[in-house]
């Protein structure tokens, strides 16, 4: 990633040389720099709000609640992980967070999970189904509150922030969705192969 990035930062200096704008380039940079540091204590303060959101719905037992309400569902998908192993507790920490859109604290839980996950892996070092599927889930982050777009749209200035939150509702189903069904199906391709 290093690599690309360089390619683009040298193709861009190159290009405002051969063109003659480099006082261009060099005052864009300066304004996005600002227009960086202004979003990114914009997404702290949302972030904060949303994890201080997050550990009072914990300490009230909201978490826990989402949790039982969730735990049917990962029975079903997870069958291979027994009710009470800490990767379910883990792995439901981690889609709550998703859900209310916070990746950033989602993190942890998700690389938890994974450790745990790789416990009950027979093939260590190589994904089990579980993992493979658990990371498709993670990937596809079902959300109903996309709290860090919607902190990133406030910051950009938008009237409404709020007004994304049905069509990402919708897109992230849609991908969780076909997430777990190619999932599913590629596990299953795999162990009736020869």
């Amino acid at each position: 990633m290093g690599v690309i990035w360089t390619l683009l930062v040298v193709a861009s200096l190159v290009v405002a040389a051969a063109t003659g704008r480099v006082a261009d380039l060099t005052g864009a940079a300066a304004e996005s720099a600002g227009k960086a540091v202004t979003v990114s204590l914009g997404l702290v303060g949302i972030m904060t709000l949303w994890l201080g959101l997050m550990r009072v719905a914990e300490e009230a037992g909201l978490v826990a609640l989402l949790a039982r309400a969730v735990r049917p569902v990962l029975r079903r998908l997870f069958p291979e992980v027994p009710p009470d192993h800490p990767a379910m507790g883990s792995m439901i920490m981690n889609m709550a967070a998703n859900l209310l859109g916070l990746a950033n604290a989602a993190t942890p839980f998700g690389v938890k999970a994974m450790q745990e996950l790789e416990t009950l892996n027979p093939a260590k070092g190589t994904a089990s189904d579980a993992q493979a599927l658990f990371c498709a889930i993670n990937t596809a982050s079902l959300q109903l509150i996309p709290a860090t777009v919607i902190a990133l749209r406030a910051g950009a200035g938008s009237r409404a922030p709020h007004e994304i939150i049905s069509a990402t509702l919708l897109a992230s189903a849609c991908g969780v969705l076909v997430a777990v069904t190619v999932s599913k199906l590629l596990a299953r391709a795999g162990r009736s192969a020869p």
